[in-house]
């Protein structure tokens, strides 16, 4: 059984030797240069695209 994700969850990763942060939450994914703090959002539902209004699927859109 999986774990409802209600706070945010965040983590540091390593990119191209630099680090961010990663904070996945109920509303999507934020990724920030470490230290700063504006970085690049995407909620859920874009993640998803034209498959959020039709519902949900089994499968990932592949790409």
């Amino acid at each position: 059984m999986t774990t409802k994700l209600e706070t945010t969850l965040k983590r540091e990763i390593d990119i191209k030797g630099q680090p961010f942060t990663l904070a996945i939450s109920p509303v999507g994914l934020k990724l920030t240069a470490k230290g700063k703090r504006n970085g690049r959002e995407l909620s859920w539902v874009e993640i998803l695209g034209d498959d959020a209004a039709g519902g949900a699927t089994d499968s990932m859109p592949e790409g």
